[in-house]
C-alpha cells in the first residue's frame, strides 16, 4: 500500500513535466517526427492481463506491427527527435498515467507488448511469475540489462525480474532509482 501512495505522490510531482514536454513536442512533431503525439501499445500487466501503455511516439508510423518476439528493433523506424526521447527516456513520460490508472508502478518489471509476452510465456520458464506484481516504468532488469530482443535477452530479464520480485524493499527500490535517474541524466537509454 505504502508503494501505490508513493507511485500516486511521485507521478502527480512529475505531471508538470509531462505537459511540458507534451507541449513541447506538439510544436516540433509536424518538422521532426510526423504523425501522432502518443504511441499506444498492448502491454502484459499484472496477472497477465493486457492495459494500454502510453509513449510518447519515437519510430516512424507503421500500419502494423511485423516484428516478431526474436527479432531486433527496428532502428531504421526511429526519427531523429524520437533518438532524443528514447535517450533522455522521455519518451516513457506518458506512462505517469498508466501509474496512476492503477496499470503500472514507477518501478517493477518491464511490460512487454502483449502478442510478444503470450509467446514467451510458452517458452521461457518463470515469465508468468514476473506478472505477480505491477510492472514498472523502470526496473531492475532495465537498469541492470538494458534493452531485451531475443529469447536468451528476455530470459535474462526475467531472471532478474524475479529477483526484484522475491527481494523487494525500500534498499532495492532506492538502488533502481537511483540507477534509472543515472540513465536519464546520462542519457543512456535506448
Amino acid at each position: 500500500m505504502l508503494k501505490r501512495v508513493f507511485d500516486i505522490g511521485f507521478s502527480l510531482c512529475l505531471m508538470p513535466i509531462l505537459v511540458v514536454t507534451a507541449l513541447c513536442l506538439m510544436i516540433l512533431n509536424p518538422f521532426l517526427n510526423r504523425g501522432s503525439l502518443l504511441y499506444i501499445q498492448p502491454r502484459m500487466g499484472r496477472d497477465c492481463r493486457a492495459f494500454p501503455a502510453m509513449k510518447f511516439r519515437s519510430m516512424l508510423p507503421a500500419a502494423s506491427i511485423s516484428r516478431g518476439a526474436n527479432d531486433p528493433l527496428e532502428t531504421h523506424r526511429i526519427t531523429a527527435l524520437g533518438r532524443f526521447l528514447r535517450k533522455s527516456r522521455l519518451d516513457e513520460l506518458p506512462q505517469l498515467i498508466n501509474v496512476l490508472r492503477g496499470d503500472m508502478s514507477l518501478i517493477g518489471p518491464r511490460p512487454d507488448y502483449f502478442h510478444h509476452a503470450r509467446y514467451y510465456l510458452r517458452v521461457i520458464p518463470g515469465y508468468r511469475a514476473r506478472h505477480s506484481v505491477r510492472p514498472g516504468i523502470s526496473g531492475l532488469a532495465q537498469t541492470q540489462l538494458g534493452y531485451a530482443a531475443g529469447i536468451e535477452a528476455t530470459a535474462a530479464k526475467v531472471r532478474a525480474d524475479l529477483y526484484y520480485i522475491q527481494n523487494a524493499g525500500f534498499r532495492l527500490e532506492a538502488w533502481i532509482f537511483w540507477r534509472t535517474l543515472v540513465t536519464v541524466l546520462g542519457r543512456h537509454g535506448a
